[in-house]
């Protein structure tokens, strides 16, 4: 068997026993070719020496460390694959180290800002800028569920109609996976969203749609593109930079207020819908900060 039909076989078993999404595979698609073209054709065959001087190839053409080890970890399970079908009688890649990388803290708003951000929103449903109430409403519906709800922007544009109409405190989302998840809803976000179904369901082309934010485009929903591009106009008039801001900075936001304010990092882990705690972790620097203001603060022998 070649490699692109071993490479093509490890696909296939991603997607049908692992439920790999196709960004996913297709990003697995796109490493394996990639080493293997270096590899002359040859991935399957490789040792250990031939995956490492791939992996010094990509260093040397300015690839990130994060890069670096993404691909890395492809060749790994695509070998651990090719042993465990009994395809070859070794795994090459469990003698390479992982490039050591540095993790980045997340960009994220303080509560204060993100209190304009969302007094802005709820002021502008109220008395639209430009007499739009439509937009302003549906504005103010996505950033109130958004900083609920923590929900990543994908799952957010595509909520389901229903999530309004049960009008209940919790939903269930199905993210990334296909997994399934519970997720909080606030008064204030059940509110926005009562508003924004009142001015969508007086738009004869919204009203029948299943999506709770639809749009004229290929999914049917509000792409993600134009949420980001509107929250940078809404950001802007709240007085916020808005290169400050994204949706992925919401979520952000999401998860280091709730940590500062006491909540456990596996809450937190459940509610982003992080299969593992150690995605989740990149918030750790907030749960230090909480604990060195606590200590400092209650330690009798502190200065």
């Amino acid at each position: 068997m070649s490699s692109a039909a071993r490479i093509e076989a490890f696909l296939e078993m991603m997607s049908a026993e692992r439920g790999a999404a196709d960004n996913t595979l297709s990003s697995y698609r796109r490493d394996l070719e990639d080493a293997s073209e270096h590899l002359g054709g040859r991935l399957a065959g490789a040792d250990a020496e031939g995956i490492r001087g791939y992996l010094d190839d990509i260093a040397s053409r300015g690839f990130a460390a994060t890069t670096q080890a993404r691909k890395l970890s492809a060749l790994r399970q695509f070998f651990r694959f090719l042993y465990a079908e009994g395809m070859r009688g070794d795994d090459p890649t469990g003698i390479l180290d992982s490039p050591r990388k540095d993790r980045p803290l997340p960009k994220t708003m303080s509560e204060a800002e993100t209190g304009s951000l969302l007094d802005r929103a709820a002021a502008e449903a109220a008395a639209p800028v430009d007499g739009d109430r439509l937009a302003a409403a549906r504005m103010h519906a996505l950033v109130e569920v958004l900083y609920a709800t923590g929900l990543r922007v994908s799952e957010l544009v595509s909520l389901p109609l229903t999530v309004a109409l049960r009008d209940e405190r919790f939903f269930i989302v199905r993210g990334k996976g296909d997994k399934e998840r519970m997720v909080p809803l606030s008064a204030k976000a059940r509110e926005a969203m009562r508003v924004w179904l009142a001015e969508r369901n007086r738009d004869a082309r919204l009203v029948e749609s299943p999506f709770l934010f639809p749009a004229a485009s290929e999914s049917g929903h509000l792409p993600r593109q134009v949420f980001a591009r509107d929250l940078k106009g809404l950001a802007a008039r709240a007085g916020i930079a808005s290169a400050k801001i994204s949706p992925h900075v919401l979520r952000h936001a999401f998860a280091s207020h709730l940590l500062q304010n006491g909540a456990d990092l596996r809450a937190v882990q459940q509610l982003l819908g992080h299969s593992d705690i150690s995605t989740t972790q990149i918030y750790t620097h907030v749960l230090e900060e909480r604990l060195m203001k606590l200590v400092n603060e209650h330690h009798p022998l502190a200065d």
